[in-house]
């Protein structure tokens, strides 16, 4: 939830379903990396625990904002258990431009935590993917 919003009781259905929406996009973002090692885990990977860090920027939000671009609203840590292994997930949430018929519109930055040398491996393999693809013309 927004900080410093004081949510009347009846915006409170919205309020869940927009959060649980946000939610499971990036649950969805995370399974897009994780299928990067379906092939080493006959287990799907299950949400360990998460944190909210809505006052933390990451490293890359930083970086973004002296380049010019605003800083995310919220971040937040999720770990994933994948086979036995905890994996740490960075989800920074950047609002998005207002769009007609949309309650809110906002931008999901997910990517595993540069907190090894197997997490900058997927980021490198899958920007490369992203590169080859084309589909940054179209964003």
């Amino acid at each position: 939830m927004l900080q410093g919003w004081d949510p009347r009781e009846p915006d409170m259905q919205r309020v869940v379903a927009i959060h649980n929406t946000v939610n499971e996009r990036a649950w969805q973002h995370v399974l897009a990396w994780e299928a990067l090692h379906a092939c080493e885990c006959s287990q799907p990977p299950r949400l360990k625990r998460f944190q909210g860090k809505p006052n933390e920027f990451s490293p890359k939000a930083r970086l973004l904002n002296m380049l010019g671009f605003k800083l995310p609203f919220d971040r937040h840590d999720w770990v994933v258990d994948r086979c036995g292994r905890e994996v740490r997930y960075v989800i920074d949430f950047y609002s998005g431009a207002p769009q007609p018929g949309v309650p809110a519109s906002m931008h999901l930055d997910v990517r595993p935590a540069l907190d090894s040398v197997g997490a900058l491996w997927d980021r490198l393999r899958m920007q490369a993917g992203w590169v080859a693809s084309g589909r940054w013309r179209d964003e």
